[in-house]
């Protein structure tokens, strides 16, 4: 048969290896990957270490409960952050073997100094990774609105900080106003990272902003540890407006406030820093509007002046060119009258041969006219009856009193008249000779 030993004799063999190995209690660095008090007073922890995400090593810890107390106490006074899983610490164990339960490593001491050099190198890796990426100064490429007015704020909705920066801008003196949009987010602990990031979304979705301002106020080393983290940083550089942080007091100086585009002590200066602008807007405003006064009082002088020596000239010029005018009006007028005279000569004398030429025209036609009506006149004389009867000649008319031109209108006993150039007498007819009858009578 093989040989063996009892699982408990291999169990004791441990055991005394370990008591050899390890009489003495020894320093051991690693991370909290577990943490859980009990209700007894103890504490039982899981310790590992890690590389590039993979587990390497894995061993169960416990804090007895008359040490717990102390070494959480001291922990965190020393170093501002709680004693919790995700740090790495550096303790002393007593390193035990259980036939039952294995390796335990039982805590009864903790360097505090130790994980805040840690932090430190983290938070220097962190900065030496956010620089090599580009991170640190693309903020500082953006600039903020002339007059920034519509302000995203990212802090708690109690917090002190938040009502001071509130106070500080609404109730200014000179009456800026400013429309202030609240994202509320966890501002300490392991969740504020990513809660910020959420808010950071949540205002790049409602857009409109001239700047996001990150409000803190204040707190304890671990509070404020959030604001060292390399996603947040991240976030923040990236964003595409103005981020603003105000997240601590005087001796504070986080990641955060590194990659921001600005960034001031506390909630009250940030408040100070819009002021600043619009009162400094102002100040320009009333700079300019002396200058312009002034400017416009030069402009209108120089106007003024340019007006009179423009006013002087025109009338000089008006003078000259009324006078040149004058003389061409003279001359006109000179050879106009001239002209007028001559031809007023011209046509008085056709007029006066037109008035000859008509008078002896006149006086042909008026001759002619009077020789034709002496002619008619004469004419009309000799055919006129009275000049016939003065020449002895008579008048017979019938019993009518009409001119007798023939004897074939004469009966015997009609009476007749016969006028003469003297008288008129009456006569009867007693005989009546036809032409044919007195010719054979009288013969």
């Amino acid at each position: 048969m093989k040989e063996y030993v009892e699982l408990t004799d291999l169990a004791a063999r441990i055991k005394e290896g370990f008591a050899e190995l390890f009489p003495d209690r020894i320093w051991v660095k690693a991370e909290i990957r577990e943490w859980s008090p009990r209700s007894n007073g103890h504490c039982y922890l899981t310790l590992s270490q890690t590389r590039g995400g993979k587990v390497l090593a894995e061993s169960r810890a416990m804090i007895w409960k008359w040490h717990f107390p102390s070494i959480k106490a001291f922990f965190e006074a020393s170093t501002g952050d709680q004693l919790r899983a995700g740090i790495t610490v550096l303790v002393r164990v007593q390193v035990n073997f259980s036939e039952l339960y294995g390796v335990s490593l039982f805590i009864d001491d903790i360097d505090p100094a130790f994980t805040v050099g840690e932090k430190a190198l983290e938070k220097k890796k962190a900065i030496e990774k956010l620089e090599k990426e580009g991170y640190m100064d693309m903020q500082k490429e953006l600039a903020l609105p002339r007059l920034p007015r519509r302000l995203a704020v990212i802090s708690a909705k109690t917090a002190a900080g938040l009502g001071d920066f509130r106070n500080h801008l609404e109730n200014n003196p000179g009456g800026y106003h400013f429309d202030v949009v609240l994202f509320e987010s966890m501002m300490q602990g392991e969740q504020a990272p990513s809660s910020i990031i959420d808010s950071l979304e949540e205002i790049r979705e409602d857009g409109g902003f001239d700047a996001v301002l990150i409000l803190r106020g204040g707190g304890s080393e671990s509070d404020l540890s959030c604001f060292d983290d390399y996603d947040l940083a991240v976030a923040i550089a990236k964003f595409e407006i103005p981020v603003i942080t105000a997240i601590g007091h005087d001796k504070d100086f986080h990641i955060a406030d590194m990659v921001a585009n600005t960034y001031v002590k506390t909630p009250t200066a940030l408040a100070d820093l819009f002021l600043d602008i619009f009162a400094g807007e102002e100040e320009l405003l009333d700079d300019l509007e002396v200058a312009v006064q002034a400017a416009v009082s030069r402009r209108l002088s120089s106007e003024e002046r340019a007006l009179d020596s423009l006013k002087n000239s025109v009338v000089r010029s008006l003078l000259r060119k009324l006078s040149d005018v004058e003389k061409e009006m003279r001359s006109r007028v000179i050879r106009i009258d001239k002209g007028l005279n001559q031809r007023y000569f011209r046509y008085e004398k056709r007029a006066s041969d037109l008035s000859t030429r008509l008078k002896n025209g006149f006086s042909n036609i008026v001759g002619r006219e009077l020789s034709r009506v002496a002619l008619k006149e004469a004419i009309i004389n000799a055919a006129d009856p009275r000049t016939i009867l003065s020449r002895g000649y008579v008048l017979v008319t019938d019993k009518n009193n009409k001119v007798l031109k023939t004897v074939g209108k004469v009966e015997v006993g009609d009476n007749i008249g016969v006028r003469f150039s003297d008288g008129s007498l009456v006569a009867g007819v007693k005989k009546v000779y036809k032409k044919e009858e007195d010719k054979a009578d009288t013969a």
